[in-house]
């Protein structure tokens, strides 16, 4: 990629446990040169309150880059690379193939927005981005964060991984022997980078030294 000209990629966090994934992924993707998309759904705002503590309020755009600046894991320059929407804004470029956008991670997928994404609805800019990217036969991975499965969850993956997407369940492994629960998120957004085809080193690889 060029520095005018950076690889875009869109990245979208819902409803589901697990939003520090998210925002490691949507940091390295900043820091490798990236530009990104980023849409929070309703339900991933609550969880980003939840979990990492972030209170948004009304000027949501903001506090986000505010909250990834003050992990100090990406410096300004980078930030100025990212785009945030909310899940119910259209109008954004990514609802449209032909914004083309390298790629799409749903990262945590709840398995609401997994099951509408299986079954082509549109409802909102999470739902609309996904389409656009099964449609144009461009790169989309999924990252359940769910369980026990039910059998409608199973199916619903199925029909994904049918449509072309990549289902990438948030499974972190215990071979590298992490000691830090940032070893373990680390694992997985390195999974999700190795199926961007990007380079990285964020997790030890198997038979490695």
């Amino acid at each position: 990629m060029s520095a005018s000209h950076p690889d875009r990629y869109v990245a979208a966090l819902t409803g589901a446990s697990g939003c520090e994934y998210g925002l490691r992924l949507v940091e390295e993707l900043l820091a490798g040169g990236a530009a990104v998309d980023l849409i929070v759904s309703k339900a991933g705002l609550l969880i980003l309150e939840e979990e990492a503590g972030l209170r948004l309020g009304g000027d949501q755009r903001g506090a986000l880059r505010r909250a990834l600046e003050a992990r100090r894991r990406v410096d300004a320059d980078a930030l100025e690379r990212l785009a945030c929407y909310g899940a119910d804004e259209l109008t954004a470029p990514a609802a449209s193939g032909s914004s083309r956008r390298r790629a799409m991670v749903v990262c945590p997928c709840s398995m609401g927005t997994l099951a509408r994404i299986a079954s082509g609805a549109s409802g909102n800019l999470i739902e609309r981005a996904a389409d656009c990217m099964l449609k144009e036969r461009r790169p989309l991975i999924v990252v359940p964060r769910e369980t026990p499965l039910g059998v409608i969850h199973l199916e619903n993956m199925l029909r994904l991984a049918r449509a072309g997407a990549v289902v990438l369940p948030a499974m972190p492994a215990f071979y590298t022997k992490p000691e830090k629960i940032s070893h373990l998120v680390d694992f997985v957004v390195g999974k999700i980078l190795d199926s961007l085809n990007i380079d990285n080193n964020l997790y030890q690889r198997w038979k490695q030294h």
